[in-house]
């Protein structure tokens, strides 16, 4: 299961002219947490998407779905969460990429999280 998140992720910021990206999929990504050997939580996202190409050297994605929310010793919550990203092609060996994301708390009174990412990818 990590292969195929992996390979998910990659095709949504892949950067090179000549790949193929469009149409919808589903995503599931475990991400978890430590402060030294003291284990957090786990969020499980369970999200369905789409990816497509903008131009001859551009990819976007986005999707959304539910976090399955574990913190260590507590119950486990669902609530809604999505991301959605850029890929550009600066050179034929370097990209850069950025996504935007957000995890709801499933609770009215309690406000949503959010998130952002950026960063350069070189390939030798």
């Amino acid at each position: 299961m990590f292969k195929t998140t992996i390979a998910a992720a990659a095709a949504a910021i892949a950067l090179a002219p000549a790949a193929a990206l469009a149409g919808p999929y589903v995503n599931v990504e475990a991400n978890s947490g430590w402060i030294g050997s003291d284990y957090s939580g786990t969020a499980t996202d369970l999200h369905v998407g789409y990816e497509g190409e903008l131009g001859e050297s551009a990819s976007y994605y986005i999707q959304g779905g539910a976090s399955v929310v574990s913190f260590d010793g507590a119950e486990s919550d669902t609530v809604p969460s999505g991301k959605a990203g850029l890929g550009f092609a600066l050179t034929d060996s370097l990209g850069a990429y950025g996504e935007v994301s957000f995890v709801g708390s499933g609770d009215s009174d309690i406000d949503r999280g959010y998130g952002t990412k950026l960063g350069l990818k070189y390939n030798f």
